[in-house]
């Protein structure tokens, strides 16, 4: 199961995980781009906004087993904490944390003796961004919830793994106003495809994902829309 398997990390994951001939099942709360995610990709779907904890038990009511959750749901969003309302601010914690305890809740019965968890969380966790305070918080909070989770549910044979990334350029990223070097969907995918064949013998509690900034496999740096914008109103 791929959360926010819609667009962005979630669908390249699933991407991946389809072309490794999993059977994979997308989550997300919006249907039409879910079901032409599922079609692109050769996937399954089930509607369902992973923040929802009835929501989200009812839509995976029919799946008897998981053997790999890779929770991708979540939002950038947020501005400084003297702007920020608490509407706003439970927002983003509601998509970005709330959701790592509804799908685990929901999941977890249905997981056995080498099943696993990935969480996607961000480089915020360990790097705070100014005018991200609710963003940042949450994927920290992100983090400490999955290690907790694994330390609850190894005796049962469960793998709990983190991946962070820097800078995805995705079209999350766009809203950000200042250039930055970024990794690709398609690296957090195969990061994500190769957790699943650790041993599980193995504790491997996170992975970070970066992008070079020098050197002959660094890429030219990304200036998102909203960079851009505000270099034009400068001028």
């Amino acid at each position: 199961m791929v959360t926010g398997g819609s667009g962005g990390i979630g669908k390249g994951c699933a991407r991946k995980l389809c072309e490794l001939e999993y059977d994979v099942v997308l989550a997300a709360r919006r249907e039409a781009p879910l079901r032409a995610a599922a079609d692109e990709i050769g996937a399954r779907y089930v509607v369902a906004d992973a923040s929802d904890p009835d929501e989200f038990a009812v839509a995976i009511s029919t799946l008897e087993t998981v053997d790999l959750v890779v929770h991708a749901a979540g939002t950038l969003g947020g501005t400084y904490a003297r702007k920020q309302t608490f509407h706003q601010w439970q927002a983003i914690i509601s998509a970005n944390l709330d959701s790592c305890f509804v799908v685990t809740s929901a999941v977890l019965p249905r997981m056995r003796a080498g099943s696993r968890f990935v969480f996607i969380s961000s480089s915020a966790a360990h790097e705070p961004m100014p005018a991200r305070t609710a963003y940042s918080a949450s994927k920290a909070g992100m983090n400490a919830f999955a290690r907790a989770l694994a330390l609850e549910v190894d005796r049962d044979g469960i793998a709990v793994h983190i991946v962070t990334p820097g800078p995805v350029e995705t079209e999350m990223l766009q809203d950000v106003p200042f250039e930055m070097y970024a990794i690709q969907i398609s690296d957090v995918a195969a990061a994500v495809a190769w957790l699943d064949t650790v041993d599980p013998s193995v504790d491997l509690p996170e992975i970070r994902l970066s992008a070079v900034q020098r050197g002959p496999y660094a890429r030219p740096p990304v200036v998102p829309t909203e960079a851009r914008r505000r270099r034009q109103k400068t001028v």
